[in-house]
Parts: C-alpha cells; structure tokens; sequence
C-alpha cells in the first residue's frame, strides 16, 4: 500500500508571526535511512501536541517530526492566535453551535490546560501564551443583537460573560468604531509562532527528532512498517501520524470530502511612541467579530513581537491549496480600508506583511482522526480552529497509536465521517459567490 504526495504545502507570502521574532532555531532537513517507532508528518499545532502527547505517554518512544517548511512558516505561524474554549462556530450567525457543547468546552479548556502545561515545562515566553480572554466586537445594532445572543446562549450553558459598551470597548481599543463588546475570559491569547518554535524546542531537548523543509512524498507499507520518504531520505516506522490538516487529501484520503479555505491577514510595522500615544488603549487585546464573517482585530505588545495590529478578513475557497497573489492583494485592500475605518488617527498606515493561512473544513464540521490505515493515524481537518482542534487531534491520534482511550478520543470517535461536496467547479464557484455574500453582509463588523 502506498500513499504518494500530489502536492505539498507552499505559501507565495512570508509567516508575519514568525518575522516579528527573527530568526528561530533551525532543524537538519531529513537525509539518508533513519528508524523510529513512530513518524509524525506536520509540525504545527496538531503534530508537536500530537509528539508531545507520545512522550508523555512512553518517555522512551523514539519519534520523529517532520514538516515541509521551517518550524512556524507554515499555517501554524499564519493564524490569528486565539485558542477559544467557548462554542465557536464560524458557521452559525453568532458562533453558537450545536451538539454537546458542553463537552466541548470541556475539551477545548483541556487543549488550553494542555498548551499553558507545555509552555512551563518547555520554559516558553508567557507572552506568547497569554490568558488575556477576547471581546466579540459589534459596530452595528445587527452585531450587538448577535453578542447579546451569544451571551444569552452562553448564559443557558452556564458559563459567564460581560457586556461591554461603546466607551469600555474605546478604552480597551483606542478605537471609537465599536458599539459594544461581549468579553469572554477563556481564551489563550497565543504569539503562534512563539508557541510552535517553543514547542518544538522543548520535544527537541527530549528527544525527539525535528526536521524541517523536508516535505513527505510519499509513505509506503513495507512488511509491518512503513517507509516515510522524503527528497533526500527516509524514515522507517511502524506507526504513522499525519498531522497535515488539508493536505490528508494531498496523499489521496478523504478525496472530495474536504473544503480547503484561505483565510488572509496583515500586520502594521511596528508603531513607535507617538503613533501608540495617539491610538491610547490597552496594549494588547483581541477583537473576534460580532459576525463570525466580520474582521478580527488583534493588538500585540513588545514582548510579543512588536508594538502592532493585526487585522484578519476575507476567505475564498481554493481546492489546489494555493492562495495566488491577486487573492492576498484583494484582501489587503480590503483589510487597509477596514483597519482606517476603526484606527483613523493613526492615518494611512501601510502595512508591513500581508498574507494568507490555510485552513481545511467539512461540511459537517467534523474533523478526520482515528486509524485510516492499519498503523496510520490522522489528525487533521480543523474546521477553522486549529490552536484548540489542532492540539485535541494531535492528542487523540497520539492515544490511538499507543491504544490508551480518553475523553479526547471518543469524542472524536463518535464524529461522523466528512460529508462529500459537490461536484466541481461548480462547487467552488458557488462557495466563493457564498463567501464574497457573507463578507458583504458582513462589511461593517
């Protein structure tokens, strides 16, 4: 049996949250026959939780990561940041889900228990891992009547949140765009590529093998092993985990049941001491729109990179799982008018990065985990939320591979398979029509 790579992961545009902090510690790209008991492919979210979770498990385990870019290039180092225990469903109208919700936070607020653990043992910056909670922001009537059922919502499940008005969110932010806010004070507000350049340093000094820009091609069965290669080597292993998100489907696995979306942000050059006395506010904060399709607004501070705002919106639907540059150029001008419309005092700022993330959904919003072939285990598709999702499946498929059960494996499960899409083109052409409706509906918030 044999999975091959029809492609592997690229980005046209640099990770920002990995630039702001220079240059990282650099892992031997894969060469030569290695062995290991178990190989995991994708270092982000899911696959450094996914190693960490084996060596919690068996001290004595040998593995092995391998990712096709340096550590934090990839989606893991493009993401916003927020790792929410709450329902967050971008789906729904106010990020109400369905289901047992309960268990869920439950699960999310052990992903974060889980990141806050690795982040004292592996000694990483608490900046980069900062339980600072996040506000829903509304700048319109519709937004704040979609906060105020959030909270209702959030209420009936038993869990708590604060309303805030238009003159507490100008305080927060330095913006007076904001009517009112709906703060919630779980969620971990990560630095993504601190965390993910922290993590796998921490497995590093224990043992584990990194190695980066070494993309798999393909991992074949060979007896009771498989044969992980790569350009310039390979590892045996009897057990694989494949913590590739979207690109499951590069290897040919749940083939037309996966939604490869890009999401695209950019960042402000560092502000210096005049422009952060003219905006005022906290130094930093996190901003998830009233309307999930809306903008998110993120301010970080020194010690996480740079006294800077990040601002996240737009999303077109690419299955080749590529993001070309007339897509980051769209959305970063989208994003410039946005960012002058809540900061008009810091005037025209031209931004320092602009780039895409990819992310991978299912219609049904299940993720793909479990055993898919006798000793390949998976640990993919996020649905949007990958620093939570990434870390719980990264957790389960390290369970599954070493046969210990938990709640974080039979949640997932329980979960249904990816429901199939729609044939293409047509699929694609009507989801992106679906989305550029959504982004206009939602243009204010």
């Amino acid at each position: 049996m044999s999975y091959t790579a029809v492609r592997t992961p690229r980005f046209a545009s640099k990770a920002a949250w990995a630039e702001i902090l220079g240059q990282g510690a650099t892992y031997p790209a894969l060469e030569n026959a290695q062995t290991a008991d178990v190989v995991v492919i994708g270092a982000g979210f899911a696959g450094l939780s996914a190693a960490r979770r084996l060596k919690q498990l068996d001290p004595q385990l040998q593995v092995t990561v391998l990712d096709a870019l340096d550590i934090a290039e990839g989606s893991a180092g493009r993401n916003s940041g927020f790792m929410i225990d709450l329902p967050h469903d971008l789906a729904s109208e106010d990020y109400a889900g369905g289901g047992d919700e309960a268990a869920l936070i439950a699960l999310n607020r052990q992903a974060i228990s889980f990141a806050r653990d690795a982040a004292e043992e592996f000694h990483i910056n608490p900046a980069f891992v900062d339980p600072v909670g996040k506000v829903n922001g509304a700048a319109t009537p519709k937004g704040d009547a979609h906060n105020r059922s959030y909270g209702a919502h959030l209420k009936a499940l038993g869990e708590t949140s604060e309303h805030l008005d238009a003159q507490a969110m100008a305080e927060l932010t330095g913006s007076h765009y904001y009517i009112s806010g709906l703060y919630t004070a779980g969620t971990l507000m990560l630095q993504p590529a601190g965390y993910i350049r922290g993590i796998a340093a921490g497995l590093a000094c224990i043992g584990v093998q990194i190695h980066a820009r070494s993309a798999v091609l393909e991992f074949s069965s060979h007896g009771s092993s498989w044969r992980v290669r790569t350009a310039q080597g390979h590892v045996d292993a009897p057990k694989i985990i494949l913590a590739t998100n979207g690109h499951l489907e590069s290897f040919g696995i749940a083939k037309g049941r996966l939604m490869q979306l890009f999401l695209y942000a950019s960042m402000t050059p560092e502000l210096d001491a005049e422009e952060v006395r003219t905006l005022g506010g906290a130094a930093r904060w996190g901003i998830t729109p009233a309307d999930p399709m809306g903008t998110t607004m993120r301010r970080i501070d020194t010690a996480q990179g740079g006294n800077r705002i990040v601002t996240r919106t737009c999303a077109t639907v690419r299955p080749d799982m590529e993001a070309s540059a007339h897509d980051i150029a769209r959305a970063s001008a989208v994003q410039r008018r946005k960012f002058a419309d809540r900061f008009p005092q810091l005037g025209a700022m031209k931004m320092e990065y602009e780039w895409a993330g990819h992310l991978c959904l299912s219609l049904n919003g299940v993720a793909v985990t479990g055993e898919i072939a006798q000793g390949v285990y998976a640990a993919t598709v996020q649905n949007g939320l990958g620093t939570a999702r990434g870390t719980l499946t990264g957790i389960a498929a390290a369970e599954a591979a070493l046969g210990h059960q938990s709640a974080v494996t039979d949640y997932f499960a329980d979960e249904a398979v990816p429901k199939s899409l729609p044939p293409r083109p047509i699929a694609t052409w009507g989801a992106n029509a679906y989305l550029r409706w959504k982004e206009y509906r939602a243009r204010a918030e």
